[in-house]
Parts: structure tokens; C-alpha cells; sequence
């Protein structure tokens, strides 16, 4: 299997999406760490330098944007893609976050968890 050894980092304050990700990432064979806020991404994302993040924008404590601006200052994680989770309504966030370097957004009501790993694939070269 080809994603054998991929390391995301999924970054969801909403439980319920965050496991449905983390267990479909986990059936692609993907090797999956989550965090349900920004302190606790930041933390996993220097840890354990994953290949890369999918980061909800609306977090508790640090936002999505303080989380990419930090991810951005170290030499350890700012190679990382992100890809944005967003709500449809979001369009300006979108905008600021890949201003800031996020490779991609989904919007998370218009997309399943299968095209949420093909999004992956794509931005990883897969």
C-alpha cells in the first residue's frame, strides 16, 4: 500500500468530524494523530513532523491562522502542506489562510471523507 508510512495530523474541534477523518484516513492505511486544538497541533506537529495537516480554521485557543503562523516560523514544520477546513461561509478566512501559506481548503460540508483523502492524495503528489 502506497500511504504506508503518510503521517497526517488532523486538527477538528468537532469530535464527531474528527474521528469519521481519523478513521477513514486509518483504513487508507494512513498513520493518523489528532489534535482538538491549535496548542495541542502545534505541539504533535513538532513531534512528530507529519507529511502533512488538515486544520480546521475555528479552534479554541489558537486559531487555525496562529497555528499556520507558527508553523510557518520553524524549520522543523514550515515544508508541512496544510490543507484548510472551513465552513462554507468562510470565504475570507480562506483567503487570509492560504495568504499564509496553506496549500488547499475543503469546505467540510461539501465533501466526504473519501474525496477528504483524494484532496490529500493530490496535494502529497499520491
Amino acid at each position: 500500500m502506497p500511504n504506508k508510512n503518510i503521517k497526517i495530523l488532523l486538527v477538528e474541534d468537532d469530535s464527531f468530524l474528527l474521528n469519521m477523518y481519523a478513521d477513514k484516513f486509518q483504513s487508507e492505511n494512513f498513520e493518523v494523530f489528532t489534535a482538538d486544538s491549535g496548542d495541542r497541533a502545534l505541539k504533535i506537529a513538532q513531534d512528530k513532523i507529519p507529511d502533512i495537516i488538515l486544520l480546521d480554521i475555528m479552534l479554541p485557543k489558537k486559531d487555525g491562522f496562529e497555528v499556520l503562523r507558527e508553523l510557518q516560523k520553524e524549520a522543523s514544520t514550515k515544508a508541512i502542506p496544510v490543507i484548510l477546513l472551513t465552513n462554507l461561509s468562510q470565504r475570507e478566512e480562506v483567503k487570509k489562510g492560504l495568504e499564509l501559506g496553506a496549500k488547499d481548503f475543503l469546505i467540510k460540508a461539501h465533501f466526504m471523507p473519501n474525496e477528504v483523502v483524494e484532496k490529500v492524495k493530490s496535494v502529497l503528489g499520491e
